[in-house]
């Protein structure tokens, strides 16, 4: 309609610039200006006049309409051509071809008095045109629809059918927000299947303040996992009406693309009319194909809809699970419960429906759908269900088919080997990176500092498959220190890993977990009783029982789940093949099962209490049995004591009670752990001092004391570490003095000694650590001074990095002008996420 309001005002156009071209005549006092004003306006006739001619070819009409205009335009470029070779040797004819370029144009003006009679012509051949290409489009649409692959284009151009956003309202304002402001941008609303992104896209387009802002020029495009580029600017090209023209290549597509949206970017005035395109659909190996679709123009955006948040483009709006209150709306409207309902359930029956489904808009709207106008029998069951199975279980394959292509999109075995992974940890907890980098190290031969498993981790966060939460911002993550970073999957998706691991068969589980209450047992474990066999015990396992009477398990991981009304009945099973054992605990005392000692290939062992307080662990001397035990991580358990781990390379203790095993033991750690590469102990508030004989394991390359606020000294005999690496003291803030024998420590490349409030100054002769690449001293309130040793950083021939707060840059100025030296002022990160770890 823009275009056919445009060709209707062509004529009062015409008439307006030849008006100015006689005044500007008539009041021109020299030839030159007046020469200068009849080329002009030659000019702009031509496009117009273009424009008839165009829109008479399309109707396959006769040109008798603008052949007398034409005859006129001709003639009057005859005599400018002329004009044009005049010299200054002709400056007595110059007044006379001024008066006949008047009477030329004084002509035109008198034809174009006629032009509104062909304004209407124009006008009824516009909308003929329009008919006809609409026909004509929908020909070739029809044909190019039938070479298209189901997969290829799953969509059509403008605006689709407006949905229901309910809860959706923040990022809706988010998006919108976004797209109303200028500039060219990229803006990616990422989340998994199902939960609303192209709901949201779609209920944009409709927004009234966007359809005012973009004037029709909103183009959407379902993109899909097997796109075709060129198809997919040919529907493009056919929402402008511009037909389906057939390309020679993809980067012929995208130019002939630029093109075309700059030419609707730009209106009848040459105003800048802003432009939208919904990229809906994108997967993560399509991220090339959004910077295709990138064109420099004004106020021109890209939204794009995707399992993954491609983070080249920017910040994404992630989609997270309803909250309770919407996800109750949403529900009710796909159960249709109004005033004509046949049933309408009571509100504690609605509650626990609708927590099952996990604030998951396509499990609400599935399950909904399952009980709309359905009876109160069905609803109970319903309930009773979700209650005894999961969500994936209790409901359609539509689910669990949109869910699994959010996990398809990893093509790294690894990637979806570790996202399975995730399923041995209980629900709604945070799982510790370091916990996973000990489990993949040894499961996916990965490096032991961590970086690849942080990598998986990244992508898995990108994939919208988990979240990342840093409980603090710690100035050394560069060197691989990651005790500060968890997990947090989704209910929905722990379900959906704990998926694949049911779809193996018992005899071939990679992970095998056990949930443990009271005297309640797994099927399996039952074994056989006074009537024989247990009747739910799979055959497999009953064969296995019989011949050897014990229950092999061939899982490479082993997790178990206790809580505090757990008789600790163990079952005599044997899992000869377990390189990980985790066990979650949530009671005061837990003791280690008796066929710990068997587990042989045992490398990483994990404990973990999430109840209130300490859990007192015992039978800790089965661990001695295990020559092949590398890692150990405990947390929140009391440790008794020491046994002999003579390949222990790595142990780790978060909110652990440590007096008794260090200070009460009959054997040294240097004697229980001779061949420690890595020590680390968190937040464990009893430790006072260094346990004896550590500074004898010379092995260490690792040592991090970190939020041990009682730890008031370090050992003198530190020295003896010669191949640390890392020191790292953290926010112990009651130490308050650090040996002078650090200069010893030859290779040491990082000494942390953030928030040590207490500590009053530096070694002496810290400028002698010839190896240090980073101090990090942010918080060290008491520090007043360094000490003069520090000028000897000069000799350093690599890169020195000190990560310092405000107050303490200003001891830094004076040397500032050493050569490598850099001096970087540290930020305070403020959040309460610590908090999730350090309740107690």
């Amino acid at each position: 309609m823009a275009e056919l309001l445009g060709g209707a005002a062509i004529g009062a156009l015409m008439g307006e610039t030849v008006k100015h071209a006689v005044q500007e005549i008539k009041n021109g006092r020299k030839f030159g200006p007046t020469l200068k004003t009849s080329e002009q306006t030659l000019n702009a006739l031509a496009p117009l006049v273009e424009q008839i001619k165009v829109s008479n070819d399309s109707l396959g009409r006769p040109r008798e309409d603008i052949q007398k205009l034409e005859t006129h335009i001709g003639e009057l470029k005859e005599l400018v051509e002329k004009c044009k070779k005049l010299t200054r040797g002709n400056v007595l004819s110059f007044s006379r071809y001024q008066a006949k370029l008047k009477r030329k144009f004084e002509a035109l003006e008198i034809h174009l008095s006629f032009i509104v009679q062909l304004e209407n012509k124009i006008d009824l051949g516009k909308l003929l045109v329009m008919q006809k290409e609409i026909s004509e489009n929908m020909v070739r649409k029809n044909e190019i629809l039938g070479q298209f692959n189901g997969n290829e284009i799953r969509g059509w151009c403008g605006a689709p059918d407006e949905p229901q956003c309910i809860g959706m309202d923040e990022p809706l304002s988010k998006l919108k927000k976004q797209l109303m402001k200028g500039g060219v941008s990229v803006l990616v609303l990422a989340g998994l299947g199902g939960s609303g992104k192209t709901n949201i896209a779609k209920k944009l387009c409709w927004d009234p303040q966007i359809k005012d802002k973009f004037r029709g020029n909103i183009f959407y495009v379902t993109v899909s996992k097997t796109h075709n580029l060129k198809n997919i600017v040919r529907t493009l090209f056919q929402h402008c009406q511009h037909g389906a023209p057939m390309f020679q290549s993809d980067e012929d597509a995208i130019n002939r693309l630029g093109l075309l949206l700059k030419h609707v970017g730009t209106d009848s005035e040459g105003h800048v009319v802003p432009i939208l395109l919904v990229l809906d659909d994108v997967w993560p190996e399509s991220e090339e194909l959004v910077e295709k679709f990138k064109f420099q123009m004004s106020d021109y955006k890209i939204l794009v809809t995707s399992r993954v948040a491609f983070r080249r483009f920017g910040t994404p709006v992630k989609l997270d699970p309803l909250v309770h209150d919407h996800a109750v709306s949403l529900f009710q409207h796909y159960a249709q419960l109004n005033e004509s309902s046949s049933y309408k359930p009571d509100r504690d029956l609605l509650d626990e429906i609708v927590k099952g489904c996990k604030g998951s808009p396509l499990a609400l709207q599935v399950t909904a759908g399952s009980l709309c106008q359905q009876p109160f029998e069905k609803w109970q069951t319903m309930m009773e269900r979700l209650k005894s199975q999961t969500i994936l279980e209790s409901n359609s394959t539509n689910l669990l088919s949109r869910l699994q292509q959010s996990l398809d999109i990893l093509e790294d075995i690894k990637e979806k080997e570790c996202f399975v992974d995730l399923g041995l940890f209980p629900e709604d907890q945070m799982i510790p990176v370091t916990v996973l980098i000990d489990m993949w190290a040894t499961l996916y031969n990965l490096d032991e500092d961590g970086i690849q498993a942080m990598a998986i981790v990244h992508n898995l966060n990108t994939r919208n498959l988990i979240s990342i939460i840093s409980t603090r911002k710690v100035a050394t993550e560069a060197d691989m220190y990651y005790n500060n970073h968890y997990v947090v999957i989704h209910d929905l998706l722990r379900e959906l890993a704990n998926y694949q691991r049911k779809e193996e068969s018992f005899d071939q589980r990679k992970r095998l977990i056990i949930d443990l209450h009271g005297d309640d047992r797994p099927d399996w474990w039952i074994g056989p009783n006074q009537h024989g066999m247990s009747s739910c015990m799979p055959s497999s396992v009953t064969r296995m029982w019989v011949k050897q009477k014990k229950l092999k398990v061939a899982a490479g991981i082993l997790s178990i789940s206790a809580d505090e009304t757990f008789s600790s009945g163990w079952c005599d099973m044997r899992p000869d093949e377990a390189k990980v054992l985790i066990l979650n605990l949530r009671s005061d005392k837990y003791s280690l099962p008796d066929f710990t000692k068997k587990m042989s290939k045992l490398e990483v062992l994990i404990v973990t209490n999430y109840g209130f307080h300490c859990s007192e662990l015992t039978k800790l001397e089965l661990l001695g049995f295990l020559s092949n035990l590398k890692r150990i991580r405990l947390e929140k358990v009391s440790v008794e004591g020491l046994c002999k781990l003579n390949n222990l390379r790595k142990l780790s203790l978060h909110m652990c009670s440590t007096r008794n095993a260090f200070e009460s033991c009959s054997i040294k750690i240097s004697d229980a752990m001779p061949n420690l590469v890595e020590l680390s102990i968190d937040y464990c508030k009893d430790l006072i001092k260094l346990p004896d004989g550590l500074c004898n394991i010379t092995t260490l390359k690792k040592l991090s004391i970190t939020n041990c606020h009682n730890l008031s000294a370090m050992p003198q005999d530190i020295k003896n570490l010669e191949n640390l690496e890392v020191l790292r003291l953290c926010s112990c803030s009651d130490l308050k003095e650090m040996p002078e024998s650090v200069e010893g420590l030859n290779k040491l490349r990082c000494l942390d000694i953030s928030d040590c409030a207490s500590l009053p100054k530096l070694p002496d002769d810290i400028g002698k650590l010839q190896k240090l690449e980073k101090l990090a001293m942010k918080g060290c309130s008491k520090l007043s001074e360094l000490p003069n040793s520090v000028i000897k950083i000069g000799n350093l021939k690599h890169e020195m990095h000190v990560i310092c707060d405000e107050e303490h840059v200003i001891l830094w100025e004076h040397y500032r002008n050493i050569p490598y030296l850099s001096i970087d002022m540290h930020k305070e990160d403020i959040n309460l996420n610590w908090l999730h770890r350090t309740r107690s």
